[in-house]
Order: structure tokens, then C-alpha cells, then sequence
């Protein structure tokens, strides 16, 4: 999937050391795509409820949307921010 911008977050998270982006996508985030990102870290698809969402956790970043939005948010320690490109990579190879 495209990504058709980044854009740093406004929620302040850089005061704990987190930068957060926003990922706009070319499509809309489906099951698919939600259950492609799963391996990289702990997970949580809560699909159930009125506006299903996921959350996936990692030592250095965290990763969270809503099913059938158009963007999801990337949170990365600021000390890993190098870690946001393999996930760059994965979402555009889906």
C-alpha cells in the first residue's frame, strides 16, 4: 500500500521520548492489511466494537488505526527512530 504522506502527530509524546507520525495511505486499512502487520510486534485487534482498532507493540515503536480509515500512526523512541523504515518498507510492499 502507498503511502501517500508522513506527517508529525500533534498529540505531545515528546516529552517521553516518543515522535509520533501520522501515515495518510493510499487506501482504505483493511483486515488484510491490519493482519500483514502483525508480526511486528505484540498485537491487538479489537474488531468487535462499533469502530474496530488495532494497536501493535514493540520495545521502540508502536503502531495503531482504525479499521477502514485512511491513515494510521507510527510512535517511535526517539533514540530508534530508525526503526520507522522497515516499517515504511512493509507497508509499501502490501
Amino acid at each position: 500500500m502507498k503511502i501517500t504522506n508522513i506527517h508529525r502527530s500533534p498529540e505531545p509524546c515528546t516529552e517521553a521520548g516518543w515522535l509520533a507520525f501520522q501515515y495518510e495511505l493510499e487506501h482504505h486499512v483493511d483486515r488484510d492489511f491490519i493482519m500483514a502487520l502483525r508480526p511486528l510486534g505484540s498485537f491487538i485487534f479489537l474488531d468487535t466494537l462499533a469502530q474496530p482498532f488495532f494497536k501493535i507493540q514493540n520495545h521502540h515503536y508502536m503502531i495503531k488505526g482504525l479499521l477502514n480509515d485512511t491513515s494510521i500512526r507510527v510512535a517511535v523512541h526517539r533514540d530508534h527512530q530508525d526503526e520507522q523504515e522497515p516499517i515504511k518498507q512493509l507497508i509499501e510492499s502490501l
